[in-house]
C-alpha cells in the first residue's frame, strides 16, 4: 500500500439493499439491540455522576465520593459482559458486533463531550450524550469482524448474522478492487435511510496517483445563492434548489401527517397505522431530495479537482450565515461547507490542491484589474464597476478572478492550506489580506472619515509574510 505510484485512502462504497421481511426484522432487532446497549452505559455513567454531585452537595470529601467508571469502549464491553445476563437474556439472538456498535457511540459521545469541555475539541461545544429513541434514532449497525464479503455474483453480500443479503445494484466496482488486491474491507455498516436500507463499506483503497487535465491551471471558485458557484473562467454552475423545489410537496405531507393520530410518549399511545405510513412517505421525500443534492455536489467537486490544478475557495463562515433566519433555508439547501470537504479530499486524489482565502480577504470589493478596493460595496449591486480603471464585470465573476489571482503568489504544495478547524497553515496568506483594525488605532480628529483609496473603512490591508 506504500507504493511511490500509488496513493492508500480511506473510502467508503454504498449500495441499497433488497431485503426479505425476515431480513428487515432481522435487521430492526440488530439496531434496537445497539441501542439497548448504549442507553444501559448512558444510564449506569448518569446514576454514578448524579450520585457524586449529590454526596459533593452534602460535603462529603473528594476522596470518599462513589469510585467513578470507565468511559473507555473496552471498560463498557467489560462492564457490559458482566451485566448482559440480567439486562438483556436474549443477548445471544444478535452480533456481538450490534452491541459494539452501541458501546462505541457511548463512548465517543463521552469523550467528545469530555474534550468539549477542556478545550481539546475545537468547533461547537458538544453536548451531553441523550438516551436514543426507538422512534427518532437512526437504525444502525456496524460489523468489524467476521465473514463480511461480496459474493462472486456481485449482486449480493455475506454479513455476520444476518447472511446473504442482495443487493440494489451491482458491486462490480468494489469487487474488482478487491479481487485485483488494490482495496481491503475494514467495517460494514448497515442503516436505514428514507424507509430504505444501505449498506456501506469502508475500505483501505490503494488509488493511482492521478494528474489533472489542466495541472497548472488555477482557478477561483465563488459560492453563492443566486448561482451555486462561478468560477473565474467565466462559467456558472446555477443553483438547482432542490429543497425550494420539493418545499410544497413536504408540506403538503406534513400537513396529513399532523391530522393523523401520532405516538405520545406521556400516554403511551402508539401511533395509528395511517400516521407511520405518512411518516415513511415524508422521509422518502426527504431523502430524495437529500440525494439529488449529494448527486449534484459530487458532480461538480468531480469537475474542478479533475480539471483544474489548483483550486481556491473562500473560508465561509456558514454557521454565522445560517443566523439569518430569511436566507438560512437556502444556504442549507446549497451546502457551502459540504462543497469543501469534498474539495478537500478530491484535491488529493486527483493530484490537485486545495487553497483557502482567509474569511476577511475583499474578493467582491477588489477590482480584478487594477487592485482597488472598494470602501462599499451592498449585496444589490450585482454588477462590479471600478471607478479607477473603469472596469465594468458582473461582481460574481470579479469575485472569482480575484480568487484564482491569489493562487500565484502562494508558495508551496498541499491539498489545502487552511482547514476548518484553524490548524496550522502549511503556506503564508497570499498577498494583502484584511485584518480587522485594532481598537485606538484611528486618526485623532478624523474618526469616522473616509480612508484613502485603497483601503476599507473597517479594515486595514496589510501583507501575510
Amino acid at each position: 500500500m506504500g507504493h511511490r505510484d500509488r496513493l492508500s485512502v480511506i473510502q467508503s462504497y454504498r449500495f441499497a439493499l433488497y431485503l426479505s421481511p425476515v431480513q428487515e426484522r432481522a435487521l430492526v432487532g440488530h439496531a434496537g439491540a445497539a441501542r439497548k446497549a448504549y442507553n444501559w452505559g448512558l444510564k449506569r455513567i448518569k446514576a454514578v455522576m448524579d450520585q457524586r454531585a449529590a454526596e459533593r452537595s452534602y460535603g462529603i470529601p473528594e476522596g470518599q465520593l462513589t469510585a467513578t467508571i470507565g468511559w473507555s469502549l473496552p471498560a463498557l464491553r467489560r462492564a457490559w459482559n458482566v451485566a448482559k445476563p440480567v439486562v438483556a437474556p436474549w443477548w445471544r439472538d444478535y452480533s456481538k458486533e450490534a452491541y459494539n456498535t452501541g458501546l462505541d457511540a457511548l463512548a465517543r459521545g463521552l469523550r467528545n463531550w469530555a474534550d468539549s469541555r477542556s478545550g481539546k475539541r475545537a468547533g461547537r461545544p458538544a453536548g451531553f450524550p441523550r438516551f436514543k429513541s426507538r422512534r427518532r434514532s437512526t437504525p444502525a449497525v456496524r460489523f468489524t469482524t467476521g465473514t463480511i464479503r461480496i459474493e462472486h455474483d456481485r449482486k449480493h453480500v455475506t454479513l455476520p448474522r444476518l447472511g446473504r443479503l442482495k443487493l440494489h445494484e451491482s458491486a462490480r466496482k468494489l469487487a474488482r478492487r478487491v479481487e485485483a488486491g488494490t482495496a481491503r474491507i475494514l467495517s460494514a455498516t448497515v442503516r436505514r435511510d428514507g424507509g430504505r436500507w444501505y449498506v456501506s463499506f469502508t475500505c483501505e483503497v490503494e488509488r493511482a496517483k492521478c494528474t489533472p487535465a489542466c495541472p497548472d491551471a488555477a482557478v477561483g471558485v465563488d459560492l453563492g445563492l443566486q448561482h451555486l458557484a462561478v468560477l473565474s473562467t467565466g462559467d456558472v454552475v446555477p443553483n438547482p434548489g432542490h429543497l425550494d423545489t420539493a418545499i410544497g410537496k413536504l408540506r403538503r405531507i406534513s400537513r396529513g401527517l399532523s391530522r393523523k393520530v401520532g405516538p405520545d410518549r406521556r400516554t403511551r399511545r402508539d401511533a395509528s397505522k395511517r400516521w407511520c405510513r405518512n411518516q415513511t412517505v415524508l422521509g422518502r421525500a426527504h431523502a430524495r431530495v437529500a440525494n439529488l443534492r449529494r448527486d449534484g455536489l459530487h458532480k461538480l467537486t468531480t469537475t474542478l479537482a479533475t480539471g483544474y490544478g489548483t483550486i481556491v475557495v473562500e473560508d465561509l463562515n456558514v454557521a454565522g450565515m445560517l443566523r439569518n433566519r430569511r436566507l438560512a433555508r437556502r444556504i442549507s439547501d446549497a451546502g457551502f461547507a459540504e462543497i469543501r470537504r469534498q474539495l478537500t479530499y478530491k484535491t488529493r486524489w486527483y493530484g490537485g490542491r486545495l487553497l483557502v482565502a482567509d474569511r476577511w480577504y475583499p474578493s467582491s470589493k477588489t477590482c480584478s484589474g487594477c487592485g482597488t478596493v472598494k470602501t462599499k460595496l451592498a449585496l444589490s449591486e450585482r454588477t462590479f464597476t471600478c471607478t479607477t480603471c473603469g472596469l465594468i464585470l458582473d461582481r460574481d465573476v470579479n469575485a472569482a478572478q480575484n480568487l484564482a489571482a491569489l493562487a500565484a503568489t502562494v508558495a508551496g504544495s498541499g491539498s489545502e492550506t487552511l482547514n476548518g478547524r484553524g490548524a496550522d497553515r502549511k503556506t503564508p496568506h497570499p498577498g494583502p489580506v484584511a485584518v480587522k483594525r485594532l481598537p485606538g488605532t484611528a486618526t485623532v480628529g478624523k474618526t469616522g472619515t473616509v480612508p484613502p483609496q485603497g483601503r476599507t473603512s473597517n479594515h486595514v490591508l496589510t501583507s501575510a509574510t
